[in-house]
């Protein structure tokens, strides 16, 4: 699968982006949300939306995904900047266009929400504060440490079962791979290669701690969505894509980092990101 940015649905999207808002810079923090088919809960969503977060000033992006409903309308009626790309990919192409578009305009956080109203944003301080201290570079929320009203035991096992596994192949304890309420220094996820469509929330998080970066969980709720239905469909058939998906990222990037450092003679210290020598240092 192609990693080019941007490929021909993202040029159509930036360009009608640009159209509709000129070269306007984004606050230093951006809540990106990644929507397709969510008019009936993201009005909630957006109107809970703060305009400032740890005296920082906050936007909101929504990338709307090929929604066949009203979901571009609603979030501009809303006040969030919406970038509306005109076919359907999946969320990990969605949320990729969003890393770009709030890099590209100035932001130096991004922050990652969903369209349902599952997570907290009363949260945010909670995920900003590590960031803006420098303690870390990637945040993200945990629904293990916190607490969580799905009630569907297959998923909450799954929830542990993927949490071992990322913890297994990277060496670093994570309690819950797939909360998708994160807060990143924005050069971070524009410097992971990102591939998956859909399944991109261990991607990210592998390719992060592949790369030495500094990720910190906190302790966040998750809630029932507010309306409309999940995306993610079969919990059989997401659980084999997702597995597929954390192996598959942890040995592209085993290999990766293995040619580096064959073709440069370096140490594994010099493989590592700056901030993270630098944390350490």
């Amino acid at each position: 699968m192609s990693t080019t940015f941007p490929d021909e649905v993202d040029e159509q999207a930036l360009a009608e982006y640009t159209a509709r808002y000129g070269d306007h810079n984004f606050a230093p923090v951006v809540v990106l949300i990644a929507a397709y088919n969510e008019e009936d809960a993201l009005p909630a969503v957006l109107d809970g939306m703060p305009t400032t977060s740890c005296g920082l000033g906050v936007d909101t992006l929504v990338v709307v995904d090929g929604a066949t409903d009203a979901t571009a309308e609603v979030a501009r009626r809303h006040g969030a900047y919406t970038c509306t790309a005109p076919q359907n990919r999946g969320q990990g192409a969605a949320l990729r266009l969003g890393y770009r578009l709030a890099a590209q305009r100035g932001a130096r956080y991004v922050v990652t929400t969903d369209a349902d109203g599952q997570y907290e944003i009363g949260e945010l301080p909670t995920l900003l504060r590590p960031l803006i201290d420098d303690e870390a570079d990637f945040v993200t929320g945990s629904r293990r440490l916190g607490s969580s009203e799905n009630p569907q035991l297959l998923r909450r096992v799954g929830t542990y079962v993927f949490a071992w596994l990322v913890s297994a192949l990277t060496g670093q304890r994570i309690t819950d791979t797939s909360f998708g309420f994160r807060a990143m220094r924005v050069e971070v996820p524009n410097s992971v290669r990102l591939e998956q469509q859909q399944y991109q929330s261990s991607e990210l998080l592998v390719g992060v701690l592949a790369r030495g970066y500094r990720v910190r969980e906190c302790a966040m709720t998750m809630r029932q969505r507010l309306a409309g239905f999940s995306k993610k469909g079969n919990n059989v058939l997401y659980g084999y894509r997702y597995t597929r998906v954390v192996l598959g990222t942890w040995l592209r990037e085993r290999k990766a980092r293995r040619m580096d450092r064959s073709s440069s003679g370096s140490s594994v210290d010099e493989q590592l990101s700056e901030p993270a020598r630098a944390a350490r240092d």
